[in-house]
């Protein structure tokens, strides 16, 4: 089981990923050689240089033709580098585009299925009921905002003055405090004490 859970997703390779890795590597080399003609085109010039400076004029003459002839293999090479990197751009772009394809291939599908799972009959429904709801709306926001008739006027002044009348019939708690009430001792030394009568 941990073997199921441990093991990497592979990630497919299709021709396209085969084909832009191939020109990079191509391009690659390429660089690699322009360098290399670079260094020696340096190390000829020197050459050339001190051939001069030792007098051998013609051998200086045959190193500069041929110092020539590389640095025209080098603007080839530079051609067919820019052009590699066109034919990788142009492949980079073509499969973005068939995502692009393949993403609105898919949201067109999944429009197809949402139409096919609500009718025609079933959207003007939800249009019809929605629109209602929205005219019910607005007539609540207009009574709301003023927009009353005089009788719904003259009805509301009604109902407050029956609420206020309400309010006055009601009537008013007491505001004094309570007395307060005495301990039970005080009251039992207030009291009279009962006479006893001598007996005849």
């Amino acid at each position: 089981m941990g073997n199921i859970f441990g093991r990497k997703r592979r990630s497919r390779v299709t021709e396209q990923d085969k084909a832009v890795l191939q020109l990079k590597q191509q391009r690659d080399k390429l660089r690699m050689y322009q360098k290399k003609i670079m260094l020696q085109l340096e190390k000829e010039r020197e050459v050339a240089r001190q051939l001069l400076r030792d007098g051998k004029k013609e051998k200086a003459k045959l190193l500069i033709k041929k110092k020539r002839y590389q640095e025209q293999l080098l603007e080839k090479t530079e051609t067919q580098i820019s052009n590699l990197e066109h034919m990788v751009q142009d492949i980079e772009f073509t499969q973005i585009e068939m995502k692009v394809i393949e993403g609105l291939k898919v949201g067109n599908d999944c429009l197809k299925k949402m139409h096919e799972a609500m009718s025609i009959e079933e959207v003007e429904r939800i249009m019809d009921e929605t629109q209602e709801s929205i005219e019910y709306q607005r007539q609540i926001d207009e009574m709301l905002s003023g927009s009353l008739t005089q009788e719904d006027e003259e009805a509301i002044l009604e109902e407050l003055d029956a609420l206020t009348q309400e309010e006055l019939e009601l009537p008013e708690a007491p505001t004094e405090p309570l007395p307060e009430k005495k301990p039970e001792r005080e009251a039992a030394k207030a009291k009279p004490k009962p006479q006893l009568v001598a007996a005849s």
